[in-house]
């Protein structure tokens, strides 16, 4: 299977509950998911809300041929600014998380050494309205390997399955 292939079979799991777009992507991406909710409690009407809740998560691919440290801390820094770049905190933002996949042929031992290290958040006002995170994960394609920060963890699962 090939790098590309990866890509594809990642971005497919995605289509289910996020909008993933490949066209109009800024680089160095190939592109972008995202996903939006917006959740109310309400107390016997719907008039009489009690809570609003909303939360967004913006993912971005990359596709490499080979990944090393400087091109992973750019990767990085590029990901997590167009992320924060799109948070908008207000009384009923809960959160807005980013996440960056790069798929890659062959990764550097220096990424799999620096990458689970890599970590970034931002709490709005106090986290009274809200906060971000930030996840990460690298495959590489020929060994069939991947490696995550702590909270990139998540994907484990889903990365299992198609490697």
């Amino acid at each position: 299977m090939t790098a590309n292939e990866v890509l594809n079979k990642l971005l497919r799991s995605f289509q289910v509950y996020y909008n993933v777009k490949r066209e109009d992507v800024k680089p160095p991406f190939v592109a972008e998911a995202e996903f939006h909710t917006h959740d109310e409690q309400f107390f016997l009407v719907k008039s009489a809300v009690l809570s609003e809740a909303e939360s967004r998560e913006y993912i971005f691919f990359a596709l490499e041929e080979y990944l090393d440290e400087t091109l992973l801390m750019h990767l990085d820094k590029a990901a997590w600014a167009s992320g924060m770049e799109r948070v908008k905190p207000h009384k009923d933002h809960r959160n807005t998380d980013v996440a960056l996949f790069v798929v890659a042929e062959k990764i550097s031992e220096e990424v799999f050494k620096k990458l689970p290290k890599l970590r970034h958040y931002q709490s709005y006002h106090l986290g009274f309205q809200g906060w971000s995170h930030y996840r990460l994960v690298a495959i590489e394609r020929s060994s069939g390997r991947a490696v995550y920060n702590r909270l990139g963890r998540s994907y484990k699962k889903l990365i299992r399955n198609i490697i």
